[in-house]
């Protein structure tokens, strides 16, 4: 299929062709799901722990006899019963991350990509740099596309300087065609491709 290339200043430079085996493919909810949860869950910290009765500080002595006090029986201020005492099933540090199938994880920024070109959300500009790594230079060129909303750059390299520009504006966020989260694409708003990543998505996914 062949899109508009927009330029800085929102007038039609030139059409290119982008594969339909990467931005018109049949949208896989599946997938989309599978991709989002398991980024989500690498970026778990896993900290969160408890103290079970064996941890919590506190005597071991049994508070009371046994019998003929007229209280129910107790063998440890540490029982989870108590106020104080340790925690039952509670969490203890562990890794919440886990591998997903380097096809799952293609089909879901395949899926996501067309589904962002087919709501008509998706725009390909002309490339750019910001050589004095400045917000306002940025935001002139950016704000003629896309309003102050959830908006996604993909970038034809690591270009330090626009992500220099650009750090501080909260609602703009930056990837690069190779490094895609399914997780920011599926939940941003606008999407903006540089030409030179829109070709490279092209040759980058266009196989399984």
């Amino acid at each position: 299929m062949k899109t508009q290339v927009l330029g800085l200043d929102g007038s039609v430079l030139r059409e290119i062709e982008l594969s339909d085996s990467v931005f018109s493919v049949d949208i896989s909810e599946g997938s989309i799901y599978h991709a989002v949860r398991n980024e989500l869950a690498n970026l778990r910290q896993g900290t969160a722990s408890t103290k079970t009765r064996s941890e919590v500080r506190g005597s071991g002595a049994k508070p009371w006899r046994q019998k003929g006090t007229g209280r129910a029986r107790s063998g440890s201020r540490k029982s989870p019963v108590w106020v104080g005492g340790g925690t039952v099933f509670g969490p203890k540090p562990r890794d919440y991350s886990y591998k997903l199938p380097r096809k799952i994880k293609r089909l879901a920024v395949r899926s996501v990509l067309s589904l962002k070109l087919k709501d008509k959300v998706l725009k390909i500009i002309e490339d750019f740099t910001v050589e004095s790594g400045k917000t306002k230079d940025l935001l002139k060129i950016v704000s003629g596309f896309v309003p102050d909303e959830r908006t996604i750059l993909v970038l034809k390299d690591n270009d330090k300087m626009v992500k220099r520009s650009g750090g501080n504006v909260p609602w703009l966020r930056f990837l690069s065609f190779d490094r895609l989260r399914v997780h920011d694409l599926f939940y941003c708003r606008h999407l903006l491709l540089m030409e030179s990543a829109a070709k490279s998505l092209n040759d980058f996914y266009a196989s399984n």
